[in-house]
């Protein structure tokens, strides 16, 4: 029961809350596929690659991530899958969390995805 007895009223409110959140995850479900489209052909302009897809359906995948994940998992060769995130980093889609330093591999995040997500600036 209600504090109020207003049923009606509190499901009201709840459905509003609902349908609020369905339109903002909607707004991000587009944002996300225009976003998509868009770096496709940025990243067969930038890299000029055979794999330049592949590499951005993996990121889509993995937002966050080292390089040597990328290298050892995209099924990219590794020489190319190293020259694609130097050119990424180079135009700023891929931003550096943490540099690699030594042995220990760099960690990138596709911010512009993430962005969209956390529907903020947050990268």
């Amino acid at each position: 029961m209600s504090r109020d007895d207003d049923w009606t009223g509190w499901c009201t409110f709840f459905l509003k809350a609902i349908q609020e959140q369905a339109e903002q995850n909607r707004g991000k479900a587009v944002a996300i596929l225009e976003l998509y489209n868009r770096k496709k052909l940025e990243m067969v302009e930038q890299t000029h690659s055979q794999y330049a897809i592949l590499a951005l359906d993996w990121m889509f995948q993995r937002p966050i991530f080292s390089s040597s994940d990328f290298v050892r998992s995209s099924t990219i060769p590794k020489p190319t899958a190293s020259r694609i995130l130097a050119i990424l980093k180079e135009h700023h889609m891929l931003k550096e969390l943490l540099p690699g330093r030594g042995r220990r591999a760099s960690v990138l995040a596709f911010s512009e995805l993430l962005n969209i997500a956390e529907g903020r600036e947050a990268f």
